[in-house]
C-alpha cells in the first residue's frame, strides 16, 4: 500500500504499532544464529553477530521511544490496537524482544546485573500479556457464534507460546526454576494454539492474504523449546527428546514449503517479518545439534544452508523495510479487505 492511500494529515507515528517489534525479534534471532556459528567460523562471525545484536538493540530503543510518543500523541490508535482481534497479540512482541535482547547480551558476556533486571521485567510483562490475551477468550461478552475466530491466527503464538523464550537468558542468569515454570506455560499452550489455528483454517475461514507469512511462526515453538531445554542443561536422555522436537521443527519447515507460491503474491509488509525469528531460531538449533556430533556430515551441511538462508531472508527483509519506509509505504493505515470495505460503505449509506 502506498502513501497515496493514507488520509491527508495522517501522521506516520500513528501507525507505529507493536508489530514493528517483530523486526527486533528477527534481528536477535540472526545474532544468536551467527553467535552459534562463530564456534566454528571464528572471530569474523562473532563480530557479525555482535553487530547484528547492536542493531537489534538500537531498533528496540527507537521503537520504544516511538511507541511512548505514539501513546502520548495518538492514544486512540493505541486503544484501537488493544481492541483489534489480531493486532492486540503483537503487544507481546515487546517483552519477547526484551527477553531475546537479554539472551544476546548474556551470550556476549555483557554486564549480567543489567540483563538480569531487564529479563525479569520482560518475564513479568510476558506473563501479564499472556493472561490478558487468554482472558479475552473467557471475558468476551459477544454472544455471536464464532465471534472470536477472527482473532485466532498464528500471531497468537507470540503472547501465548512466547513464554518458552524465558530460559534462553534465564538459565545462564541463574533463574532456572522460574525459567522452567514459564517454559511450562508455553509448552502447555503450544498444542492448544496450534489446534485452534488449524481448526480455523479447516472449518471456519482462511487467514487474510496479508497474514499468510504468519504461518511461518509455526516453526518457532519446536525450535525455541529445544534450545530452552539445551540451555537448561538437559541430561542425556532428554537430549534425545530434543532431537525429537528438532524433527517436529524440520517437518514443520517442509510443511510450510507449499505456502511459498502463495507468498509470492503477497505484497511486502510487516507480516513478512514472521519468517525471520522462526527461521533463525531453527538455524541456531540445527547448528547447535550439528556441533554436538562427532561427525556432523549431512546435519552440518543442513546447518550451514539454513544459516545462509536465514541471513539472506533477514537481509532481504531489512532492505525491503528500509525501501518501504523511504517510499512511505509502511507507516500507513492497514488495507481494508474488499468485503469489509463493502460492509462499511453499506453501513454509511442512508
Amino acid at each position: 500500500m502506498s502513501a497515496a492511500n493514507s488520509t491527508p494529515g495522517d501522521s506516520p507515528l500513528r501507525h507505529l504499532g507493536p508489530a514493528w517489534f517483530s523486526i527486533v525479534m528477527g534481528l536477535c534471532g540472526l545474532s544468536l544464529a551467527w553467535h552459534r556459528a562463530a564456534v566454528s567460523l571464528g572471530p569474523a562471525a562473532h563480530a557479525f553477530a555482535l553487530g547484528v545484536g547492536v542493531l537489534a538493540a538500537a531498533v528496540f530503543t527507537v521503537l520504544v521511544l516511538g511507541g511512548l510518543l505514539r501513546w502520548l500523541r495518538h492514544a486512540d490508535a493505541v486503544r484501537e490496537d488493544l481492541r483489534h482481534p489480531v493486532r492486540h497479540a503483537f503487544f507481546a512482541a515487546v517483552p519477547v524482544s526484551l527477553m531475546l535482547l537479554a539472551t544476546v547480551g548474556v551470550s556476549f558476556d555483557a554486564p549480567r546485573p543489567l540483563w538480569s533486571v531487564l529479563w525479569a521485567l520482560a518475564c513479568v510483562l510476558q506473563l501479564g500479556v499472556t493472561a490478558w490475551v487468554l482472558g479475552r477468550w473467557l471475558g468476551s461478552r459477544d454472544a455471536t457464534p464464532g465471534a472470536l475466530w477472527s482473532g485466532v491466527t498464528p500471531v497468537l503464538f507470540i503472547p501465548v507460546v512466547g513464554n518458552v523464550v524465558a530460559p534462553l537468558a534465564g538459565a545462564p542468569l541463574g533463574h532456572a526454576a522460574w525459567s522452567v515454570a514459564q517454559l511450562g506455560i508455553g509448552v502447555f499452550f503450544w498444542p492448544v494454539v496450534l489446534t485452534l489455528v488449524l481448526v480455523r483454517r479447516l472449518s471456519h475461514s482462511p487467514l487474510p492474504p496479508r497474514l499468510l507469512p504468519s504461518w511461518c511462526i509455526l516453526l518457532a515453538p519446536p525450535a525455541v523449546v529445544s534450545l530452552a531445554l539445551l540451555q537448561l542443561g538437559a541430561p542425556q536422555p532428554a537430549v534425545l527428546g530434543v532431537w525429537g522436537v528438532w524433527g517436529v521443527g524440520a517437518f514443520t519447515l517442509l510443511w510450510l514449503i507449499p505456502l511459498a507460491p502463495r507468498l509470492r503474491e503477497v505484497p511486502f509488509g510487516l507480516p513478512w517479518w514472521a519468517l525471520s525469528f522462526p527461521l533463525a531460531a531453527f538455524t541456531t538449533l540445527t547448528l547447535r545439534l550439528a556441533q554436538s556430533l562427532p561427525e556432523p556430515g549431512a546435519m552440518g551441511l543442513l546447518a550451514w544452508a539454513l544459516l545462509a538462508l536465514a541471513t539472506g531472508v533477514i537481509g532481504g527483509l531489512c532492505a525491503a523495510t528500509v525501501r518501504g519506509l523511504w517510499r512511505g509505504e509502511l507507516l500507513v493505515p492497514e488495507p481494508v479487505p474488499p468485503a469489509a470495505a463493502a460492509a462499511q460503505a453499506a453501513r454509511s449509506t442512508p
